[in-house]
């Protein structure tokens, strides 16, 4: 069982542990006198660099990126950054380690969020978008991804179970926006809800490492998600055209500007209302992370390093009261 997490590295450390390869890659310095293996390994908690200076030559063609290695070396500060310098790599066997402990995992119970879906999908009243969501949670092709998938590779919910936690947020998202402004369709913005992101488990692999596909990286998650719910409406008979033109419209249009990748522009109550509760889920997710990370800080400062999301830093509240401001006098 793994002990040694990336997280609880310490500078001087000596480290014997397993980690998952990222990136690896053979380095010449700029004189060409100085060579090395420089890998990027990583545990659930997070990532960090490594280099192995002497002979490497023989045991780098040992492993290769994505392979679990048992390593040992220490830990030092180069440039004030954590990085592993290594002394010996040894490639693991799948009995030898645990999947779990290498790739980030919600916390969140994934079959009670996959019965909330299904519960949601259970309760539409539209018969014709009631059986294309049951087609889609129900496809036993399907479900297994859905339940596994990540939401996206670093913005948000970014690990195993990210997608169905994203889904499961937005519906109760929107069924309090759907309560507020009532001349919302609910059943047509759940359909988009549960939708609109169900390329991600076609764009991502995550088998072993979350990454790009080959067809994500061509095609995008927008593109494959509109291409999976069009195949799902032409195998039900009858289908009326201009929902089928609703729901994919959402799919198209819920990152909202041409900008950030959507195709078409939301012109729709519903295609609207699904681009804000996505944006809101997404950034308040990235939020909690950076925050979760901030707090585990120890520290006076009550900000954050950047957040790639939202391109700035951040102030955690609870420290910045914690210092004495609005604490009344």
């Amino acid at each position: 069982m793994k002990r040694e997490f990336v997280s609880d590295l310490k500078e001087g450390q000596p480290v014997s542990s397993c980690f998952l390869v990222r990136e690896k890659e053979v380095r010449t310095s700029r004189s060409g006198e100085t060579r090395w293996l420089q890998l990027e390994l990583a545990d659930r908690t997070g990532s960090i660099s490594a280099k192995m200076w002497d002979n490497f030559a023989a045991l780098a063609a040992t492993f290769e990126r994505d392979d679990v290695v048992q390593i040992r070396g220490r830990v030092k500060l180069y440039n004030g950054q954590k990085e592993l310098t290594l002394e010996q790599i040894v490639p693991c066997a799948e009995r030898e380690y645990d999947l779990a402990d290498f790739l980030p995992h919600t916390k969140r119970d994934v079959e009670e969020m996959y019965a909330t879906i299904r519960g949601a999908v259970a309760g539409v009243k539209n018969p014709w978008l009631k059986k294309l969501l049951s087609s889609v949670v129900e496809d036993p092709a399907i479900a297994p991804r859905l339940k596994r998938a990540p939401a996206a590779m670093t913005m948000h919910h970014a690990y195993l179970g990210g997608l169905a936690e994203h889904i499961t947020s937005l519906i109760g998202l929107a069924t309090a926006v759907t309560a507020h402004y009532p001349e919302l369709d609910a059943d047509l913005l759940l359909t988009g809800v549960i939708l609109h992101d169900i390329g991600k488990i076609e764009e991502l692999r995550y088998a072993r490492a979350i990454d790009y596909s080959t067809a994500g990286r061509l095609l995008g998650h927008i593109s494959i998600g509109a291409a999976m719910v069009r195949e799902k409406i032409r195998a039900i008979p009858g289908f009326p055209p201009e929902l089928a033109v609703l729901v994919e419209h959402l799919i198209l249009s819920h990152h909202g500007t041409h900008e950030f990748g959507s195709p078409a522009l939301p012109q729709t109550r519903e295609a609207v209302a699904l681009n804000f509760i996505d944006d809101l889920d997404s950034k308040m997710a990235a939020m909690r992370a950076t925050f979760d990370g901030a707090s585990a800080t120890p520290g006076a400062d009550p900000w954050t390093d950047r957040n790639p999301s939202l391109r700035r830093a951040l102030l955690l509240t609870e420290k910045f009261l914690d210092g004495g401001a609005g604490k009344g006098q």
